[in-house]
This record gives structure tokens, sequence and C-alpha cells, in this order.
């Protein structure tokens, strides 16, 4: 049953995330030290299996720290809409109860703002640089061991929906109670798309949707590596695959539209043969752009039709979708 620590003990030094457009890195030996020690610093500060944390931050290298963290500690965790304003994001930050908040100094503004309205979140840790009311994340995180808690039971997200008809309304799933290492060997059975240890991810979207965190999670559970792109540009998207070798990714319609407006010199520069599964969703895919991704791309494009409440899916890949134009599966 493999999982974080047996990927840190197999090939500590592989890149468990690389960010896209500089190429800086996390290893699974950080990873796992880092979601450990944040884990023993909720702890520390009183959390237990059940409660909840919230993050609110830019797609960032310490993200899935803290996302980890949770999830070896039982703890249940909220990523918040980094472009929330101030109001919005505190009410997801209340309504979750989350007791501890995890944000960047490139939020500051808005967290400045945002302070006074979460009085019951009383752990907040903010990465990169400090404001009044804030700790350092990194040098709490530092002072913590870097060893696993005395009982580790998985946690799981707690994401909301989109709100276009009211207030965003959380999606509450019960907790698995099982160990990490047993709730990992559960995901790893769904493996649709031929995931591997060997699997290089493009993540072009924002970590805060549900699809972008889940398939991030699914990576790590196999060994993979996740190149995380700050914020979509289609041609870097491509520099990307071509860079790292990437050989699954996940998009919406709009990336693909944008990159297919891109000059065809720019489109036909780089190599993409390491790609070899394109999953899409989130929004419809309109005929003629799918039509064209499958035969720029091949028929590696794999559509799905889903919900966060998770109450069922579908799946259609690019030979059946060339016999239904159109469907979903």
């Amino acid at each position: 049953m493999a999982w974080l620590p047996d990927h840190a003990k197999a090939f500590p030094d592989k890149p468990a995330m690389i960010a896209a457009e500089r190429g800086e890195i996390v290893t699974y030996r950080e990873l796992n030290d880092r979601s450990n020690q944040l884990a023993q610093l909720f702890w520390a500060r009183g959390l237990r299996p059940g409660d909840h944390i919230a993050v609110f931050m830019e797609n960032h290298l310490r993200f899935m720290d803290a996302v980890w963290a949770a999830f070896r500690s039982g703890l249940y965790v909220t990523t918040v809409n980094r472009y929330l304003p101030a109001d919005e994001a505190a009410y997801v930050v209340n309504d979750c109860m989350a007791k501890a908040l995890v944000t960047s100094y490139s939020r500051r503004d808005v967290i400045a703002e945002m302070t006074p309205m979460i009085p019951n979140c009383t752990t907040r840790l903010m990465v990169d640089g400090v404001i009044e009311g804030w700790e350092p994340y990194e040098d709490l995180v530092a002072a913590q061991p870097a060893v696993p808690l005395a009982e580790e039971w998985m946690g799981e997200s707690m994401l909301y929906s989109s709100g276009t008809t009211g207030r965003p309304k959380g999606i509450l799933r019960p907790l698995s109670n099982k160990r990490p290492d047993e709730a990992v060997e559960l995901r790893k059975q769904g493996n649709r798309y031929g995931v591997t240890a060997d699997s290089v991810y493009l993540s072009p979207a924002p970590l805060y949707h549900a699809a972008p965190l889940a398939y991030v999670t699914n990576i790590h559970c196999f060994g993979g590596t996740v190149v995380m792109m700050e914020k979509f540009d289609g041609e870097t998207a491509l520099q990307m695959i071509e860079r790292h070798g990437v050989t699954h990714s996940q998009w919406v319609p709009t990336m693909f539209v944008r990159m297919l407006k891109l000059p065809v010199e720019v489109r036909t520069r780089y190599r993409l043969d390491t790609h070899k599964v394109a999953i899409h969703a989130a929004a419809p895919c309109p005929v003629d752009v799918k039509r064209e991704m499958i035969e720029w791309w091949g028929p590696i494009i794999n559509e799905y039709y889903a919900g966060t409440e998770g109450t069922g899916s579908t799946f259609i890949d690019s030979e059946d979708w060339r016999k239904h134009p159109g469907s979903v599966g």
C-alpha cells in the first residue's frame, strides 16, 4: 500500500511538484516532511480528526503541503477560490468552520481586510511573508518534527459549489475512518487513465477547483510528478509538455479554444509525443473545437461529466466521441 512516505523513501529526490514557469521543485522527501510538520503543528494547536482547515492561495508549491497535512491528520480541507473578495472568502472560511487557514503574502491585501471577519479561525499561517495578525508559515512549520502523528487517519476535502444561485454550499462527505495507506489504495483502484509512478501530469488550472485538486492528489498517490502552471497560457502549456515529457493533462474547453488560436507555426513548434492522455471537463466543449483538438493531438482526448458532490459520472474517449459527436458518454 505505497503512499507518500513510501514514495519519499523509495525516491526521495524525485520531483513531486514542479512550478512550471520558474522550474522550482518540491521533492517527495520535502512534501512528506513538510506535510508531517504541518500536521504536527495542527495537532499542537488542538485540531483533531473531523476538524476543518482552509487554504486560500494562488498555485503555490506550499499548496499541497497543506492538503496532504490535512489528509494525513483526519482533517477536512477547504480550498478557497483565490479570486474571491474578502467578504466572500471570509464567508467560506467561517461556513466551513476552519480552525486554521493557510494563505500567502501575495493575498495580503484581501487577507488584511478579511482578518477581522474570521475571529474563530485562530491558527493563521502566511507563506512568503507576514502581515499583522498572521504567523510565518515557514518558521512555525520548521519548528515541528518531520515525523508522522502517532495515529494517522485519512482526511477529506470539503469543497464549495459555485454559488451561482446564492451563497456557495459546502459539500460535506463523511470521513472514511481509514488509515491514509488504505484510503490511497482505494483511490488507486479507479485508475482509468493508466497513471503510474512514471507519469508526469500537467496541471494548468487553479488548484482550488475540485478536479485539479483531485487529479494532483491522485498523481501523488501513485508517486508521479505534477507540473503546476501558475496561470494558463497556451504556448507555455505546449512548452511544458515538451520540456517535462508530460504524459497526462487536464483541461477545460476555453483552454482548447485559446491553444487552437495560436499561429500554426507556434502550435507545431513543440514536440508532444510523450503526451498520452488529455482529459477535459467542467463545461460543454463545442463540437468543432473538440474535433480540431483530436485532429491535432490524436485520439488521446478523454472527456468526463461529473459533479463535486460525487453522485456519479460519465466518460467518453476520442473513438466513441467520433461516433457520437457532442456526447459526454
